[in-house]
């Protein structure tokens, strides 16, 4: 979303700084994107006034100028076909930067005469795109003043990311809301007084009944005759230009200038390209529309669409189209207003790759109840600077009703947000946004869809107070009721023997708890209490009885891709059947190739000593095998032979679980 600082202005008596409205817009959760401010760039333009033009000795389409400027007369060679004696221009002194060219001024020779500056045109200074010559301004500019004090243009521009959930924040207006009611000024009011009609709208307006219920469920519009559709006034142009947009005709700025001033999207028929009646209905097979941006769109059945006699006019929320619009030779407009369905339109939007400022803003949801005021205060700007008069209002349907209340509990923010804000504050905050209180009931504002219950209420009178103001608190653990100690035995045992591990050279893997049966018959597994109903693939079939399984399919990998020295460790759940009880944790590791051989360093020896009971009473020594091991590990020696002829492993192996029972396993839980 961009506006200008003037823009803002217009909605927002106040006297805040720039830095202090960036900074309040952030807080507010309205997060500034970027800021442009002219001054940087044509801050040093001045205006000047040329008193003598002469041609170039050597060349036909050069003028050397005598320009006057406020460091006195300077000599300037200009190729413009305008450049002439007697006119004011806008002046680039030596050092200026020309945004429009990229370039900065030098003092130089052209064709052998010296230059010492440039004449600008509305293109270099990205005014404007006229390049056809020079900026020639009225008799009143004076001589040494800065061209945006002059011309008005020293107006920051800013943009701010809006967020899905605020589609208020999408018009200026709902913008200056939010200031006003942190403090920043006083949000001004909108003057709608109705257009009285001075004869009867001659287009008609019908809800289909497919629509009326949701896809359009309101619809108004009016005919206003004998308009002069030129461009624009400067003021609205320059609106338009600084967010980016190019003005095209009065009727077409002003309804963009609604949809960006206000967040109400409007459109303008040429009323006398309209055959018949509009009525709003879904589209039908085989029907499509030459739209607004040159583009020819397939529509497909359900899409709402607006249409005459003649066929397809526009896409209801979305874009208008080519044959009813307007133009310069314009003088019978219909002006409409209407709520289309957020998902309709953005399930329209998408099908057809269309992105619009008027879908953007009707997917998000806007104001249903500002429809009426809308075409009013668009009505009587149309009127202001087009003349004309307009017809009575034509009305199809009714406003939705979002009445909704919900309770406010001023407690709940201490506890919801930790933040102490008087109860009168917290209601006068909820009225600034707009929120009505009928005692402890608050009901939103028709603009906002988003509140739809009390944390909601809690959060608005939150964010207006400002999130910054949080003040981190110890947690007192006498007063929380914590315990001193929160890891359970088991924790710190599994803790425990992660550190020892590691501490003694083995590196840690996870695994899958999933293995296939044949691997699991292994290890004393497989039987149908650990069988998984829905596997995900053909090899996890069923829950590992053991670690093992996994740490010798890891370790049979690292050997095929040439690590032959490995020293691996888990720590993780084995299951022996169906019930809760039948699941254990265990601890298991791995050597193979040279780390078989190697004993732990001194230093890892004293470590371990030093660490809490519960821990391992043995280590496996270098030379242990599973093999030599006494019931209940001779069950699973044989697993271990022939998981080793399965997997290929070396002939140099040892092997540690907490289930052995020998000198040479570890035994941990």
């Amino acid at each position: 979303m961009k506006f200008t600082l003037s823009w803002l202005k217009s909605h927002l008596d106040t006297s805040a700084s720039l830095d202090e409205i960036l900074y309040a817009l952030t807080d507010l959760g309205l997060e500034v994107e970027e800021v442009q401010n002219p001054e940087e760039t044509l801050g040093r333009f001045t205006i000047g006034y040329i008193t003598a033009a002469e041609k170039h000795p050597d060349a036909d389409k050069l003028r050397v100028c005598t320009v006057q400027t406020d460091e006195g007369e300077r000599q300037i060679i200009c190729g413009a076909p305008n450049a002439r004696a007697g006119i004011r221009v806008v002046v680039a002194k030596p050092g200026d930067y020309v945004p429009g060219t990229d370039t900065t001024i030098q003092v130089g020779k052209i064709r052998g005469i010296e230059s010492q500056g440039m004449m600008c045109s509305g293109r270099e200074l990205e005014v404007s795109d006229d390049h056809e010559g020079i900026i020639e301004l009225p008799e009143d500019a004076q001589v040494g003043q800065r061209y945006i004090d002059y011309a008005g243009l020293n107006d920051p521009m800013i943009y701010i990311k809006v967020t899905p959930n605020r589609p208020d924040a999408l018009g200026v207006r709902g913008i200056a809301r939010d200031l006003a009611a942190r403090g920043l000024g006083t949000l001004l009011p909108l003057d709608v007084v109705p257009v009285p009609g001075a004869f009867p709208c001659p287009v008609s307006v019908t809800l289909a009944p497919e629509v009326a219920d949701k896809a359009c469920p309101h619809f108004i519009g009016r005919v206003i005759r004998g308009v002069t559709n030129g461009p624009s006034p400067d003021w609205l142009q320059r609106r338009l230009i600084a967010i980016g947009l190019r003005p095209i005709s009065t009727l077409v700025d002003i309804t963009n200038l609604f949809t960006f001033d206000l967040n109400r999207p409007l459109h303008v028929f040429d009323a006398a390209k309209v055959q018949g009646g509009l009525v709003v209905r879904s589209a039908q097979e085989g029907e499509s529309l030459l739209a607004l941006d040159g583009k020819t769109y397939a529509l497909r059945p359900g899409m709402t669409v607006i249409a005459d006699d003649a066929g397809v006019e526009s896409l209801g929320g979305v874009m208008g189209g080519e044959a009813s619009g307007c133009s310069e030779a314009t003088t019978e407009a219909f002006l409409e207003a209407a709520f289309f369905d957020p998902i309709l339109t953005a399930t329209t939007g998408r099908a057809l790759r269309i992105n619009s400022d008027a879908r953007y803003r009707f997917e998000r949801g806007i104001d249903p109840a500002f429809t009426a005021d809308g075409i009013e205060l668009a009505t009587r700007m149309i009127l202001d600077l087009c003349g004309g008069e307009a017809s009575d209002v034509v009305v199809a349907g009714a406003a939705p009703d979002t009445t909704r209340a919900y309770r406010l509990d001023p407690a709940r923010v201490v506890s919801l947000v930790g933040m102490e804000i008087p109860e009168a504050d917290q209601r006068a905050t909820l009225q600034a946004l707009g929120f009505t209180l009928d005692g402890d009931m608050a009901t939103p504002p028709s603009w906002r869809p988003d509140v739809l219950g009390e944390a909601d209420l809690i959060e608005e009178v939150a964010r207006i107070a400002s999130l910054t103001k949080l003040v981190g608190k110890p947690l007192l653990r006498g007063d929380a009721g914590v315990p001193g100690t929160i890891l359970t035995p088991m924790q710190v045992r599994e803790r425990a023997a992660r550190r020892m591990l590691a501490a003694l050279g083995y590196n840690e893997c996870v695994t899958y708890s999933f293995i296939d049966r044949a691997s699991a018959e292994l290890f004393g597994g497989g039987a149908d209490a650990c069988r998984i109903e829905n596997p995900i693939s053909s090899e996890m079939t069923h829950m590992r009885p053991d670690l093992l399984p996994g740490l010798l399919a890891a370790a049979a990998r690292n050997q095929a891709r040439g690590f032959a020295d490995l020293a691996l460790f888990e720590v993780g759940p084995a299951f022996h059947g169906g019930e809760p009880g039948e699941q254990h944790l265990q601890a298991a590791g791995l050597l193979v190739g040279a780390s078989a051989r190697a004993t732990p360093s001194p230093a890892a020896a004293r470590w371990i000593s030093t660490m809490p009971r519960p821990m391992p009473r043995q280590f496996c020594p270098p030379s242990a095998r599973l093999p030599r091991c006494r019931s209940p590990a001779r069950r699973r020696a044989g697993g271990i032979r022939a998981a080793r002829a399965r997997w290929r492993l070396g002939p140099r192996y040892c092997v540690c679980s907490a289930r052995c029972t020998r000198r040479c396993c570890v035994q941990w839980m």
